[in-house]
């Protein structure tokens, strides 16, 4: 009877733990089979092998040792010679293995402490796993716990099958939580460390205020109305792009909900953060319009390849479109992911008198013109003298005050002043070694030359070590504000996706890819895209 209770113990322990723990009992188990046979070892030497197994039913415990069917034995505690093998076994071959039935065996205290110490350390390796598992597919969703303990200003959050961390910088500013308060929170990353999975949550991140929006606003929930792009400056102020895809629905109408109820319970649940609705528009300028309220536009001017925007707004407006310490408009560029100049209309109008006057100076000092032509030409729109020089004839014939004879004689000075900058240019590029090849690269200039010349490259190998960044500039943010890099080619009209056809002419050149490889990569480029339309059909469905 005293075997029967022990076995009946043994399973109520392995219960009580998987449900303790939340693991399966199966797990508690095996680490126990497994402690048993470390223990087993201690006894029978260490070279044994000892095998371990637990009746889930009846918790009956069995120890074997096993000994490999070999034709020489090497190690007499693992092996055994087939001729010997087969007076146990008649049917068994080379490499299997013969059981013997080892006698129960009692734990001497030491034992007991290591059996115990594999115990503990395999039940906390799967509760870690179970962790792991059960909230690496919740990233991107918002969690539920209590505030367990406050630690340097960071938050330890149970969250009753696990532990997470609200660090200080992703908690909302002036927010303060003591033990046992309940939280809410959104899950953006989980770890495997050596310490355990770690959670990290976050109150500040753009996704929870659209998470919130979803539980609040049925219509986001059920995908008729879709967050387009969400911009925070957690505690104060936010702003949000919403696009119905039913166009009997308002969106801005639906997210505020009746008297703002549905505006408000996320607002409560953000500290108070002011939230701006704004109604998501496929026209860049449009959208940029909608995201600077409250304040009023007079005119904007989009730069698509910097992905940059001038907003011209009345004298009066522009500290609300700027916001306080730039709040608004810091906040509509992150929005709308373009970079905003704000100009009142009393400086875009200084702006533009002043370029008219470089223009015109321009082509008075090129061309050898008096002032009144130099501002004619200006006037009608022409930019730079290789517009002069190469634009057809009648278009310059037809400015009044002008005739064909006119026309003729300001083109053949436009075109000798181009003539005379590129030899100048030329020469220069000759003084600084640059080599001729660099001119067999698609859309190089002499004065592009000059200007790789000048920042060390002299070769086609030296220019196809360069990265597109290098060439047309990069942004990066510097103390909260962010900051453009000039590139090489920064004072030429290049885009980024001619720079990098530039580049990647010039690999080719050198041998460093192949019109393989390109193939490749477009085809797998292809690939990735299909893939994500199909995930983004499936979840449009879900």
């Amino acid at each position: 009877m005293a075997v029967s209770a022990n076995r009946l113990e043994l399973l109520q322990i392995a219960d009580a733990v998987a449900r303790e723990k939340s693991i399966d009992k199966q797990i508690v188990l095996a680490a126990m089979a497994d402690a048993i046979q470390k223990a087993a070892r201690s006894r029978y030497g260490q070279e044994t092998n000892i095998r371990a197994d637990i009746n889930p039913q009846t918790g009956e415990m069995k120890l074997q040792r096993l000994m490999e069917v070999v034709e020489a034995v090497e190690e007499p505690a693992r092996e055994i010679d087939v001729k010997a093998a087969r007076t146990r076994n008649p049917d068994a071959q080379v490499g299997d293995f013969i059981a013997e039935q080892l006698p129960p065996m009692d734990f001497g205290r030491i034992a007991a402490q290591s059996a115990k110490q594999v115990i503990v350390q395999k039940v906390r390796e799967a509760e870690r796993d179970r962790q792991y598992e059960e909230y690496k597919d919740r990233i991107g969703e918002i969690v539920n716990g209590t505030v367990k303990r406050v630690e340097y200003g960071n938050v330890i959050v149970d969250l009753g099958r696990g532990e997470a961390i609200i660090r200080r910088d992703e908690l909302i500013p002036r927010e303060i939580f003591k033990y046992g308060d309940r939280v809410r929170a959104y899950v953006y990353d989980v770890r495997r460390e050596q310490r355990g999975p770690q959670i990290f949550l976050s109150r500040t991140h753009p996704q929870f205020m659209a998470k919130l929006f979803a539980m609040e606003v049925p219509e986001i929930y059920d995908g008729i109305i879709e967050i387009r792009s969400v911009a925070r400056d957690p505690g104060s102020r936010a702003k949000i792009a919403v696009i119905s895809h039913d166009s009997s629905i308002d969106p801005v109408g639906a997210c505020v909900g009746m008297r703002g109820s549905r505006v408000q319970a996320v607002v409560g649940e953000l500290q108070g953060e002011k939230i701006d609705i704004i109604p998501w528009n496929e026209n860049a300028a449009s959208f940029i319009v909608n995201a600077l309220q409250p304040a009023e536009v007079a005119k904007v001017v989009l730069d698509e390849d910097a992905e940059r925007i001038e907003v011209v707004v009345p004298d009066d407006q522009l500290s609300l479109a700027i916001g306080r310490r730039g709040q608004n408009v810091r906040l509509a560029s992150q929005l709308t992911g373009w970079d905003i100049d704000i100009l009142t209309e009393e400086e875009e109008s200084q702006r533009r008198q002043k370029e008219f006057t470089e223009r015109s100076t321009l082509f008075m000092d090129a061309l050898n013109v008096d002032e009144m032509v130099g501002q004619v030409l200006a006037s009608e729109g022409f930019t730079s003298v290789e517009e002069v020089a190469y634009v057809d004839a009648d278009e310059i014939a037809s400015i009044d005050g002008f005739d064909e004879e006119t026309a003729g004689e300001i083109q053949a000075r436009a075109r000798e002043y181009l003539e005379r900058i590129e030899a100048e240019h030329d020469a220069r590029r000759v003084e600084l070694g640059v080599a001729d090849e660099l001119r067999d690269i698609p859309g190089m200039t002499t004065a592009m030359m000059v200007a790789v010349g000048e920042d060390g490259v002299k070769t086609i190998e030296d220019f196809a070590g360069y990265a597109v960044d290098d060439l047309v500039g990069w942004k990066e943010r510097k103390d909260g504000e962010t900051k453009f890099e000039p590139g090489v080619f920064s004072n030429f009209d290049v885009s980024r996706a001619e720079a990098e056809q530039m580049v990647v002419a010039a690999r080719l050149k050198m041998g460093w890819i192949t019109e393989e490889d390109l193939a490749a990569e477009a085809e797998a480029e292809d690939g990735e895209e299909a893939a994500e339309g199909v995930d983004a059909a499936e979840g449009a469905d879900a």
